[in-house]
């Protein structure tokens, strides 16, 4: 509420003719001066978290789990997580698997899953690449005579969606889901991720009559986008919502999560052996 106290006076200071607000000229100056003391807190934060940067990869290299896993332990272990923070490493981990993980190969082994490899996913990110590329051309082209800042705008937009595109697709080929003997920990491209500790699982939902049904807005959805639609091969159902974490690091809980992975069989047989050995 501060926060939009001071935004509204800093803007009234723009709208409104300085004659007209030389009474009141104190107390936008106090909207300037939050609105300047909440940049500083920000530049601080950003600060420590370059900072640390050193420690973070550290942590990250000696780690057994998947980088954008790996990678948020690491920035909330060493650094007060925050917002800012949150959507900072969001773009730093686009940026990484964009240009950086091409040498890399994805994770494989007996406790690993992949979700894509059965759907048109990545077939569907290409071809939103190419409509990308398409209309980065001509809406260039469109707007530079009549205006170039325009133009140059969309070009960057663009870009950077090209580049989220490209950073999407190679986290869904590098992270597959992976079982340990704590957590399961499943991601779908940049858009979402969470780690489901074993005993926080308190049902298995396979029956098809289940899976069919309408999902709940608790319910988030770890299944790769087809051009078909399609069902989950299991509902993961939770004593306790558990945090999920979304696109920019924004955080939300879910009571249940609806998986569909390409080797259904072995992962039911997986969950099952788990939850026995939990009981």
């Amino acid at each position: 509420m501060i926060l939009g106290v001071a935004g509204g006076l800093v803007l009234v200071r723009f709208l409104i003719p300085i004659k007209y607000l030389a009474p009141f000229e104190a107390v936008t100056w106090a909207g300037f001066a939050v609105e300047g003391g909440l940049l500083l807190l920000e530049i601080l934060v950003l600060g420590s978290l370059f900072i640390y940067l050193p420690r973070i990869v550290r942590t990250v290299k000696e780690s057994n789990l998947p980088v954008i896993f790996s990678f948020s332990n690491a920035i909330e272990q060493q650094v007060k997580s925050n917002p800012i923070i949150r959507a900072i490493c969001s773009e730093m981990l686009m940026f990484y698997y964009a240009f950086a993980s091409w040498r890399k190969k994805p994770h494989v082994g007996p406790n690993v899953f992949t979700l894509h490899q059965q759907s048109s996913l990545i077939a569907f990110q290409i071809m939103l690449i190419h409509a990308t590329v398409l209309e980065m051309a001509g809406l260039h082209w469109m707007f530079h005579d009549k205006s170039a800042v325009l133009s140059i705008i969309i070009l960057v937009l663009n870009v950077y969606t090209v580049i989220f595109f490209i950073g999407d697709i190679q986290v869904v080929r590098h992270n597959p889901l992976l079982v340990t003997e704590e957590s399961i920990y499943i991601s779908l491209g940049l858009i979402k991720r969470m780690e489901i500790k074993w005993f926080d699982i308190d049902e298995v939902i396979d029956e098809p009559e289940h899976l069919n049904e309408k999902r709940s807005k608790d319910t988030i959805e770890f299944m790769a986008r087809d051009f078909e639609p399609v069902q989950p091969d299991v509902i993961l159902k939770l004593k306790r919502p558990a945090e999920a974490t979304l696109i920019m690091g924004m955080k939300k809980e879910y009571s249940k999560v609806a998986i569909r992975v390409d080797d259904p069989n072995k992962f039911k047989e997986v969950l099952k052996g788990k939850m026995k050995s939990m009981c």
